[in-house]
């Protein structure tokens, strides 16, 4: 767990601690108000005796369980902590209940045995927002990685949650099962990109970036490559997306 907060618009009062879950070390983020101490968790893929301590230590009360999609390393713990805490999950579209169902023999197949199947209170859809202590969230409906795949922002605090949409030079795997390449990529660069490039965003796995850093570098997706903006598309370096981590 991080120990230093994300810098956050005075407005918003809200701090954000980063707590990577399971084997896969999967990024879930942890919100709250200040004042308040009520809380949200983002993607709560796992270890909720973890998750339940953190919320002990800072003093909160958790009152929203957001997710990005339906793989077990991002909800694996959400049913538990619904049940612990009385907190309604939300998210993600529809799309991945079929995940979301499938959660416990998702966790068989990498020796994961907490993770539990669940339903969504409310499934989200584009242009949805969410809500923590009088601040609002935007919802942009992100398919490609899974069919249902959300990510949260907010342009205030200008952070972004972005599931296994994104990452730090990559982008999210595409070879599991209603997974698709080119939704993806539309995704990326039709609903993260118009939310400006100094938008910094927590990825499901590694370390966060800012969408304007991988508009230039990533060998996936940066303008040269998917001639957004008016660039001069560009041939995809092979052997740079080869090299690249990709995460699941």
């Amino acid at each position: 767990m991080t120990d230093t907060p994300q810098d956050a618009p005075p407005e918003a009062q809200l701090e954000i601690r980063i707590i990577p879950v399971t084997p896969l070390q999967q990024n879930c983020s942890l919100i709250w108000d200040r004042e308040t101490k009520h809380a949200a968790f983002v993607d709560p893929g796992g270890d909720i005796d973890q998750l339940m301590k953190a919320l002990e230590h800072f003093g909160l009360t958790l009152k929203h369980i957001w997710l990005t999609h339906g793989h077990l390393d991002h909800a694996g713990a959400a049913q538990a902590l619904k049940e612990r805490t009385g907190a309604p999950i939300e998210g993600p579209h529809r799309d991945d209940q079929w995940l979301l169902d499938a959660i416990e023999e998702q966790g068989a197949k990498y020796g994961i045995t907490d993770g539990r199947n669940c339903t969504p209170d409310r499934y989200l859809e584009d242009g949805d927002t969410l809500e923590l202590e009088g601040v609002t969230f935007g919802v942009a409906h992100c398919p490609g990685h899974t069919p249902g795949h959300v990510v949260i922002h907010n342009a205030a605090a200008q952070i972004a949650f972005v599931g296994d949409v994104l990452f730090a030079g990559s982008i999210g795997r595409t070879d599991f099962p209603r997974g698709n390449h080119q939704q993806l990529i539309d995704s990326i660069t039709g609903k993260l990109w118009p939310l400006g490039e100094d938008m910094r965003f927590v990825p499901g796995h590694g370390p966060m970036s800012t969408f304007g850093q991988e508009r230039k570098s990533n060998p996936f997706v940066a303008d040269r490559i998917t001639g957004f903006g008016g660039a001069a598309a560009e041939a995809a370096d092979q052997l740079a997306q080869r090299l690249s981590k990709r995460w699941s």
